[in-house]
């Protein structure tokens, strides 16, 4: 035993012995979560071994940075990058459970954004989530009980060595992922591909290297580089329908944000109750047009992406927030477009003006007014999750709006609805589900009182007499329910939840209520960017010069293809989801060459609206008769909050 022993430790105590072992173990902690937490849609053999070898050129290289150190500084360096890279490993894997995605550095670099998501993140933990830090604390014990001896500083031809090797074996990686799926690097926009083939940690490089190229687009770039998208939006430009072009003109404007609402729930009932009676009924009657192929388009951004897209007609971004990175740049939204047409604008949000950045994007994007939670009483009772329930928060909104000089352009962003979905004792007797998921179930009880403060809403609004020369804009901003909890969805819809049905599942609804103005229910399919142009086209506005990419929904030209953020798409006759191509409306798989026309109008598409964002290009084109945004104009000056929590 004692032989056994001492052949132990004068094998940990070969110079290099601490390093493998960090390396080793982490090697097969990272495959192993890669197989049990993320859903990277593994299809062929390469995949299969790509998979299981990507992590070991991380490991090697980070782990590698160890080994300029010496004596008990290298043992402490290669404890602190494991545990490093560790904690990336466990963020990316809490990230992944509710968004199924990955994190970028925008995100990371988001923290104000964090505020009130406490509860969501406990949420998404689990009880072995320890075991991710176990080869950290085996390294660690076996550095504090002298298992392993300080080493002396490796020679600069042995470091050379180990990074030369990292680069090896990363080139071997890239090789077989650019056969297995040439212009890797280049031509993809789903960060699932790139953890499939690289690696989370490669792609965490990979989306460094990005985001630099991505700060000096807007240096480098000028007049000339907006010509190209220009001349695509002209030449694609879908008219409005005359039938309803300025049918509202001159009337107010309310958006309201339906926070995490997916369409699956209208008409919906528990236990022989309606979820959403109130939505329901909106979307039966013919005072209301109801898009019932409406799909959200959102990215890391989620409701911040939808705000960008409904009021602008461009893309998100594939990393991180509009909102958060590019605040600055010069834009052609919505209430500075109306600007011109004697329109006032405001936002009612019952969070913080600094959630997600808006009191620095709202001024670029020339909203007059921010009532921010500053305007309202947020006291214990009324708030929960993100700030201040949805009741409280239109009635309190209220007599604010009614100050507003007419006609106004608005927008409400409701929060009750909210992952984890939590409610207090007494906000609604509403039943849950019975899905066996905590998350489902509760998500019909927010969405429920959501309803009733909506139903509630209106009221006052009609009330005040603004609802009968008012356009009203519902809609849902992204989805609620993740890929996660598909199990417990397939209880709800009743059959299996496949990558097909996911993409149903994608659907949000869109209301848009026009006085005097006869609705129903379309079945056109459309996304988040095509509802600027739809409004526009209603207030009596033409966009045909405004960078607009959305199709106008209403138009008997209307374009059915709704790009997704990753590269995918639907549209009426074709899908594409991770890639594969499905027939519509049946499902079946079919040959990708039946996708292709429309995978490239997608793919060309973000690419010319990332170029104008990137790029800040709208600085360069104005519209005529356009009046660009002056940002020094506009001070979100805080009030003193009614009832500090």
């Amino acid at each position: 035993m004692n032989t056994l022993r001492d052949k132990s430790r004068e094998l940990m105590n070969h110079r290099l012995s601490f390093f493998f072992l960090a390396v080793v173990m982490f090697w097969i902690k990272t495959y192993a979560a890669y197989r049990i937490e993320f859903n990277l849609g593994i299809e062929n053999g390469i995949q299969k071994f790509l998979l299981f070898f990507n992590p070991l050129s991380s490991a090697v290289f980070f782990l590698g940075f160890a080994l300029f150190f010496k004596g008990k500084l290298q043992n402490a360096a290669i404890i602190v990058i494991n545990f490093l890279l560790s904690f990336l490993l466990f963020a990316n894997i809490t990230y992944y459970r509710f968004f199924n995605d990955f994190i970028t550095l925008p995100v990371l670099t988001q923290a104000k954004n964090n505020a009130g998501v406490g509860d969501s993140a406990m949420a998404l933990m689990k009880p072995w989530d320890v075991l991710y830090f176990t080869d950290t604390i085996i390294l660690l014990l076996l550095v504090l009980f002298k298992v392993v001896k300080p080493k002396a500083k490796l020679a600069v031809r042995s470091r050379i060595l180990v990074f030369a090797s990292a680069l090896l074996i990363f080139s071997v990686n890239l090789g077989l992922a650019e056969a297995d799926r040439p212009e890797l690097l280049t031509r993809t926009f789903d960060r699932n591909y790139l953890v499939k083939y690289l690696g989370a940690y490669n792609y965490t490089v990979y989306d460094l290297v990005q985001n630099a190229r991505s700060s000096a687009q807007r240096a480098l770039a000028d007049s000339n580089d907006v010509v190209e998208a220009e001349n695509y939006i002209k030449a694609n430009h879908t008219p409005a329908n005359p039938k309803y072009f300025g049918k509202a003109k001159g009337m107010n404007v309310i958006y309201v944000s339906l926070e995490s609402f997916q369409n699956f729930v209208i008409d919906y009932k528990i236990n022989g109750q309606e979820v959403t009676p109130f939505l329901n009924s909106l979307a039966h009657d013919n005072q209301t047009f109801y898009f019932d192929n409406f799909f959200h388009q959102t990215g890391q951004g989620k409701t911040s992406d939808a705000e960008f897209m409904m009021e602008n007609s461009l893309f998100p971004l594939p990393q991180g927030s509009v909102f958060t990175n590019k605040a600055q740049n010069t834009y052609q939204s919505a209430p500075a477009i109306l600007k011109d047409h004697g329109y006032t604008s405001a936002v009612f949000h019952g969070n913080y003006k600094t959630f997600w950045n808006r009191d620095e994007m709202y001024k670029s994007m020339g909203y007059d007014k921010f009532f921010d939670a500053t305007y309202y009483d947020m006291n214990d009772q009324d708030t929960l999750n993100y700030g201040l329930k949805d009741k409280p928060f239109f009635k309190e909104s209220m007599p604010m709006l009614k100050e507003l000089k007419q006609p106004f352009y608005t927008k409400f962003i409701s929060l009750s609805n909210h992952f984890p979905f939590p409610l207090d004792e007494g906000d609604t007797e509403f039943p849950a589900g019975d899905f066996g998921d905590g998350v489902v179930n509760h998500y019909f009880q927010t969405a429920h009182y959501m309803d009733e403060a909506l139903q509630q809403f209106f009221a006052d609004l009609k009330e005040s007499g603004l609802y009968d020369n008012t356009v009203i804009v519902m809609y849902g901003d992204h989805y609620g329910i993740s890929e996660n909890h598909n199990a417990a969805m397939s209880k709800v819809m009743g059959k299996d939840i496949t990558p097909f049905e996911n993409a149903q599942l994608q659907r949000v609804p869109l209301f848009i209520h026009v006085p005097g103005v006869k609705g129903g229910q379309i079945h056109k399919y459309g996304g988040e960017v095509d509802v600027r142009p739809t409004l526009m086209h209603l207030l009596g506005v033409d966009t045909k010069d405004f960078m607009t990419f959305g199709s106008d929904l209403l138009s008997d030209q209307h374009r059915d293809l709704v790009p997704f953020r990753n590269g995918d798409f639907v549209s009426s006759k074709a899908y594409q989801i991770n890639g594969t191509c499905y027939s519509n409306p049946d499902g079946e798989k079919v040959d990708a060459q039946q996708c292709k026309q429309l995978d490239d109008v997608a793919k060309k598409e973000l690419e010319l609206s990332d170029s104008i964002v990137y790029g800040d290009l709208l600085r360069f084109y104005t519209p005529p008769g356009f009046t660009p945004v002056d940002r020094s104009k506009y001070d979100y000056t805080n009030r003193e909050p009614k009832n500090q929590q």
